[in-house]
């Protein structure tokens, strides 16, 4: 579909702008050593990873400007530290803390305002040219250096332990620590999911 210049184009920008203040926010609540939007609009790598991966994302559905979508991602990794493939499908809202060694790979689908830490694979298991990495649900947090490998799921508001290495299906709710991780659900109907995740002293090893 063509974009017209007096409606289209003008449209497209409001949608950018939107999603930038969304983003800010995001990082805003979810990042105590913030100070400012002004502060995070110039200085967050993740932030800068994630917007340019949406450019690059939107340029992958034209298969004849993938070479320039994968360019726009190498420069990304140079510039952020965080690798990103065009191909993988970002939710809203979602916010990557320090950023620095994160990989998501061709196939991960990640939902609406989830959040990871540092050093985290979203990585996969096959050589095949088949969905082989892995789907996050809304409101998702993966700890430092945790690893989710393959086309495993992980459930709504579920929680990654730092470190842990994912290879099976989380439900939604749950914790998962260890490696291999195993999960378990909060004790008490009313216990927050990322609450619970620090009473687990797996998390820190």
């Amino acid at each position: 579909m063509l974009v017209s210049p007096t409606v289209g184009a003008p449209g497209l920008l409001a949608k950018a702008r939107g999603g930038i203040r969304e983003d800010l926010d995001a990082a805003m609540r979810r990042d105590p050593a913030a100070t400012s939007r002004l502060v995070v609009l110039f200085t967050s790598a993740g932030l800068h990873a994630i917007w340019l991966h949406r450019v690059a994302h939107a340029l992958w559905g034209n298969r004849m400007l993938r070479p320039l979508a994968r360019l726009i991602a190498y420069v990304s990794r140079s510039l952020t530290g965080v690798e990103i493939h065009p191909g993988a499908t970002l939710g809203r809202r979602f916010f990557i803390d320090h950023g620095m060694g994160v990989v998501i790979g061709e196939t991960a689908e990640v939902g609406e305002d989830c959040m990871l830490y540092h050093q985290v694979t979203l990585g996969g298991r096959s050589m095949e040219r088949v969905k082989r990495h892995p789907t996050l649900g809304d409101r998702v947090t993966v700890g430092a250096g945790a690893k989710i490998l393959g086309p495993v799921t992980v459930g709504d508001d579920a929680q990654i332990g730092a470190n842990s290495v994912v290879v099976k299906d989380v439900p939604a709710g749950a914790i998962a620590t260890g490696v291999p991780a195993v999960y378990r659900l909060p004790k008490a109907p009313d216990e927050e999911p990322y609450d619970a995740l620090f009473r687990d002293p797996a998390i820190f090893i």
